[in-house]
């Protein structure tokens, strides 16, 4: 079973502030699963929440969020549903 997580949840998860990763959704590094019709709260999977795993960790080896951005766009091609 996937879990959902909200930007806050994500951010206690993580350890990445609110700010950081609104911004990495800024940037296309990270996308939302959802949004609630009624509230307007973004929503997150498991997918989201090991996409930013993985920028810290490029992040810790020194990577600019560009590079980041070159590398994850060209390990995982964006699939539409």
């Amino acid at each position: 079973m996937e879990t959902i997580y909200l930007l806050k949840d994500l951010s206690h998860v993580t350890g990445l502030s609110v700010y950081t990763i609104k911004y990495y959704l800024k940037l296309g590094l990270v996308s939302e699963f959802g949004r609630s019709p009624a509230t307007n709260f973004r929503y997150f999977n498991n997918e989201t929440l090991n996409r930013l795993n993985e920028i810290r960790m490029y992040r810790e080896q020194g990577k600019s969020l560009k590079e980041i951005k070159r590398i994850l766009n060209s390990a995982s091609p964006v699939t539409h549903v």
